[in-house]
């Protein structure tokens, strides 16, 4: 079972300014998203559109500000432009007649981030020309250690030519792309599993968050039996169950609570810590959460959260987070705050970096944050891993992962 529907592949389109990038990502979306002009530069900003983008299934479409702009405010759009990189997953670099420097320089990041890419040449009922489409891998990079891309795909926005071709090329990189375990390879159809979801002033009114929603949405989809309660009601529904769990999954924050409470012989974890294994962070995240024992008076510690929200009293991030690395640290550190996607560039002021489960960040977002912070020789783990070695209970919470 694949977890495709529970990440959208972000498809990010490139190029310089007035080579038609707005007007193909109008063909290709079949929907006026960009607002397309003669005049360069008429794209200022990253404009995305979520959708259901058949066949590819759920995507993210971003339609970004030319790479040549020019001027202080080019600059700034440039600048925009390129941290898009950080989040995509699929490049589509559109050219008009022949690559230009830019271009190839562009070509060169994708390669060195492992993007894979593909370069349309848009405006061909103007400018036909034949061109061979050199196509690298199909596993997900090439003998020369090149990432999946395509050379010379022939596109019109104007006559709809080679969109259909652009839209498969698109899907065939997303049947590519590695598809991690969210939970259905650790229960079976039959199991009961209990997902225990707190419900205070800092929970959504009227919906759980995302994480509990996938992780619910997978159990149903493998067959087991998911029953979902707050903390306060664990016990009661341990004692009703007639048959043993297979599994408890909470949420991070009551991580001391839940632990008490369930028999050592039932498995445990969270929806943080599942998360960072789904998008493939794990083992560097257990190996950063014990730089906690090695904080100091005035270190610099960022939490960093991958979406933006209004803080309220008691949110984990800004207030039960610090204070629980204070008390266990028994030191004073300084806590620094980022959230959404403006992730810090200079990260080498930090001692470590503590990130959310990055539900609301697609994989490659989360690992290009992680790159970034091992680059900078900056420990970084997330909230479930961390707040689970400061309670004494990390092992217990990745031994459902070793059977």
């Amino acid at each position: 079972m694949k977890n495709d529907n529970l990440e959208r592949t972000h498809i990010a389109f490139f190029g310089r300014r007035n080579v038609g990038k707005s007007s193909l990502v109008n063909a290709f979306t079949g929907q006026d998203l960009s607002i397309v002009s003669d005049v360069k530069g008429t794209t200022t900003d990253p404009v995305r559109k979520t959708m259901e983008l058949l066949p590819l299934g759920p995507v993210v479409i971003i339609d970004t500000p030319g790479i040549d702009d020019e001027g202080e405010l080019g600059m700034q759009r440039v600048q925009r432009t390129q941290r898009i990189l950080d989040e995509t997953d699929i490049a589509v670099l559109v050219v008009e007649n022949e690559k230009t420097a830019v271009d190839v320089e562009l070509i060169k990041v994708f390669k060195e981030r492992k993007i894979p890419y593909i370069l349309a040449y848009n405006k061909s009922d103007i400018n036909y020309r034949q061109f061979k489409s050199e196509i690298y891998s199909i596993s997900g990079e090439s003998k020369k250690g090149e990432p999946i891309g395509v050379e010379g795909l022939q596109v019109s926005a104007k006559t709809g030519e080679g969109i259909h071709e652009l839209k498969e090329t698109c899907a065939n990189i997303i049947s590519q792309r590695i598809n991690r375990p969210l939970i259905f390879d650790l229960v079976n159809a039959g199991d009961v599993i209990i997902l225990v979801v707190p419900i205070d002033s800092a929970a959504p009114k009227g919906r759980l968050i995302l994480p509990q929603q996938m992780v619910l949405r997978d159990a149903l989809d493998c067959g087991a039996i998911p029953i979902t309660v707050k903390e306060s009601e664990l016990p009661r529904a341990l004692d009703m169950v007639n048959v043993k769990p297979k599994l408890v999954i909470t949420d991070s924050q009551v991580f001391a609570k839940v632990n008490e409470i369930v028999p050592k012989d039932i498995l445990l974890t969270s929806f943080s810590i599942i998360m960072a294994r789904f998008k493939g962070n794990l083992t560097q995240a257990v190996e950063a959460a014990r730089c906690i024992d090695t904080l100091k008076d005035g270190d610099k510690v960022l939490i960093s959260e991958g979406c933006t929200h209004h803080r309220q009293c008691g949110d984990i991030g800004s207030v039960k987070l610090p204070a629980l690395i204070n008390k266990y640290a028994g030191k004073k550190v300084d806590v620094e705050l980022s959230s959404g996607r403006e992730f810090p560039t200079d990260l080498q002021r930090y001692k470590m970096v503590i990130h959310c489960g990055g539900c609301m960040l697609g994989e490659s977002e989360m690992q290009s944050r992680y790159k970034k912070a091992a680059a900078a020789d900056v420990p970084m783990s997330n909230y479930g891993i961390a707040i689970a070695h400061m309670n004494g209970i990390l092992d217990r919470t990745l031994e459902v992962f070793e059977r």
